[in-house]
């Protein structure tokens, strides 16, 4: 956090009945009748919408009709996957006064905005500090999911840091997150409960062309602590870690394209930040189980490179074909077979997969 702001915030050791009327209402309310951004005092657009033309992904006949679920997309991925006309939202930026950040959640007026799921069944409502001017740069998903902490939350950071105390929710984090923002340059403050005389938030979710490039940015930032050389690719290794979805076979696919192919292994829960960049970067291609891990591996991938997905037959996720357009980049996926509460890949199926991808430049 920058030392000239510092002095921005000051402590509060009493209890606020306006937090206590804001938390206790937001808990009765099923949902709100307003959003924060319709009481902003200032809007303003950050980078304009774009369209684009998606190219069809790459993967083998018969894969998407084995698809039985999916998951952040309201419809199957078959017309995603055959490449579509797609409408990229605009950044924009929104200026609040007088808000509220109670127990995960940010309260202005009759409307409220959950960051986090509630900490508690009755919030504890006692201000820890107040801010002149503070920006949120957190979103539900980023402080869900670490793929989504690192290709949303911290591509947001610097506008959020340019604008005023870059400010996040206090919970617990990722092991790799420390590493990843001393990296990024990231120094948010971590808050449970705050008052904000002045809030601004952003609408970041559109992947124009401004939120590429600060996306390749921090990808510049990793390589430039490394001396990447090309390589064919790395697989990232899931196991078991997060919300379930186990590849029964995935030890023996990664030693067979290590074999077969010289690709490297990658498991994130075993390695340090500086591991991961040196492992990753230079790929050719990253494969691995659909799931925040891969974050890693993409995060270093290049324009022209490739991307494939292992899909879970039950829970199809197109979120990486949407970077692989964005960046340049080619996007594959191989849908598994269900198999005792997991599902089983092919290593022939991934093989030819990987055969469809143009071939990377060096």
């Amino acid at each position: 956090m920058p030392e000239n702001r510092i002095e921005t915030i000051r402590s509060s050791t009493k209890w606020s009945l306006a937090a206590i009327r804001y938390a206790l209402k937001g808990r009765l309310s099923q949902a709100s009748p307003r959003t924060l951004e319709s009481l902003a005092v200032k809007t303003w657009e950050i980078a304009p919408s774009e369209t684009s033309i998606s190219p069809p992904a790459y993967f083998l006949p018969n894969q998407l009709e084995r698809v039985t679920g999916w998951e952040f997309s309201d419809e199957h991925p078959r017309l995603a996957m055959a490449g579509e006309r797609t409408l990229h939202k605009a950044t924009r930026g929104f200026l609040l006064k007088d808000v509220w950040l109670i127990d995960g959640a940010l309260y202005k007026g009759d409307a409220k905005s959950w960051l986090t799921p509630r900490q508690s069944r009755l919030p504890r409502v006692r201000v820890e500090c107040e801010i002149d001017r503070g920006a949120v740069y957190c979103t539900p998903m980023g402080n869900k999911y670490f793929g989504q902490w690192l290709m949303d939350d911290c591509v947001t950071y610097p506008m959020a840091s340019a604008e005023g105390i870059p400010v996040t929710t206090a919970q617990p984090v990722n092991m790799h997150t420390p590493m990843y923002e001393d990296l990024f340059g990231m120094k948010p403050l971590r808050v449970q409960n705050a008052f904000f005389r002045e809030l601004v938030i952003f609408d970041d979710f559109g992947q124009n062309r401004h939120k590429q490039q600060r996306f390749r940015c921090m990808s510049d930032r990793l390589l430039s602590h490394v001396k990447p050389s090309p390589h064919p690719g790395v697989m990232i290794l899931r196991g078991g870690t997060g919300e379930l979805r186990l590849l029964h076979n995935e030890i023996e696919l990664a030693e067979y394209l290590r074999d077969r192919r010289g690709f490297r292994i990658l498991d994130p829960s075993r390695c340090d930040v500086q591991t991961i960049v040196s492992t990753c970067a230079g790929a050719r291609t990253v494969i691995g189980v659909e799931g925040s891990g891969l974050m890693h591996g993409i995060l270093l991938l290049q324009a022209g490179r490739s991307i494939l997905t292992l899909q879970p037959p039950n829970r199809f996720v197109r979120v990486y074909k949407d970077l692989a357009d964005r960046d340049n980049q080619h996007f594959g996926f191989v849908v598994g077979q269900p198999e005792s509460g997991g599902f089983r890949i092919d290593p022939d199926e991934v093989e030819r997969t990987l055969d469809l991808f143009p071939e990377s430049p060096d």
